[in-house]
Order: structure tokens, then sequence, then C-alpha cells
């Protein structure tokens, strides 16, 4: 008996096999084209490689510069650092609607209004750990009185920062964005 449908499977896969290699005979070539172009495309996409790097603020009688930390490093409470993200399209074609989102690292405090880039990308902002982004993010604050309103939600909020750059990022091409924080 079981040698008997073992024979009966395999000979209806064969004869289904049979039936339906004519109808897909001639539909495989233009298929096979297709994808040959599709993978034509894929292989002329955007590349974007991004680099995250990391300075301290060191203030010396009246000048501000910026110090690359690298390695095992300390800061202390107080402390000003700078993270910047560089990107280059190594691809053939422009990276188009490229959104770069950055945390800010536990331990830190943004510094509004330091989010810059040298795209003239939209600034979008976050304080519920990534999950919805704004450009002014508010919060709920208790009165006195018992009433509520919105207010701009403050630096110790933020959670993470966005950029949405509008402008194509063409072949070979690079951008820039940056943000400052402040060490707790």
């Amino acid at each position: 008996m079981k040698r008997i449908s073992k024979r009966l499977s395999i000979g209806v896969l064969a004869a289904a096999a049979v039936t339906v290699l004519p109808f897909v005979s001639q539909p495989v070539m233009a298929s096979l084209q297709q994808a040959g172009e599709t993978i034509s495309q894929a292989l002329q996409r955007p590349q974007v490689k991004l680099n995250l790097s990391a300075e301290k603020q060191v203030v010396q009688s009246d000048n501000t510069a910026w110090q690359a930390l690298q390695g095992d490093v300390t800061v202390v409470p107080g402390d000003v650092l700078r993270y910047t993200v560089t990107g280059e399209n190594a691809g053939q074609v422009a990276a188009n609607k490229l959104v770069v989102t950055q945390p800010i690292p536990q331990k830190m405090t943004y510094r509004l209004d330091t989010a810059t880039d040298t795209a003239n990308a939209n600034k979008r902002y976050s304080i519920d750990g990534g999950k919805t982004f704004t450009a002014q993010p508010m919060v709920e604050v208790t009165l006195p009185n018992g009433k509520t309103e919105m207010r701009p939600a403050p630096a110790t909020a933020y959670t993470h920062v966005r950029w949405q750059f509008q402008n194509h990022l063409n072949p070979d091409a690079a951008m820039t964005a940056s943000y400052e924080v402040t060490v707790r």
C-alpha cells in the first residue's frame, strides 16, 4: 500500500510539472528580463556611508575649541560634547529622502537649538524614545490652579534628533549633521 501511494504521489507531481511547464515557458523569458533589469537597477542604487564622531568642548581663557574624542575617554558632569554624523553617497545614483536619526546618549541632555546640518534638512525631535518626531516637542504641564496646558518640552525630555534631508544626496556628495549635549 505504501509503495503504491508513493508512486501515485510522484506520478501526480510529474504530471503536474509537465502540465504547468508549457504554460510558463513563455513568461519565464519575460520574467528573467525583468529580473535582470531589477538587478541592474539595484546595483545602481545609492550607498550612503555614515560616520559618527564626538568632540569635547574645551574652553581656555577667551577661546573655545573642540577636542576629538577617541578610545576610552572620561567626561564629567557639565562637559559639553558635540556629536557629528558625516555621510557620503558612494553609490551610482542620488539618495532621495535621506533620514538620519541619532539618539541622545543616556546621562546626557540635549542642548536646545544646537542641531545643525549642511543641507538645510528638516529637524525633528523625539521625547518618547524615538516613537514619534516633531519640530517642537510639547509636554502637558499642570499649573498651580490645577489647569493644564501644553508647553515646549524641556531639554531633559529629548531622546532623539532626526534630520530629514529634502535635497538629493548625489553620487560622491557628502552631508554633515551635528548636535550638542551636556553630560549630567
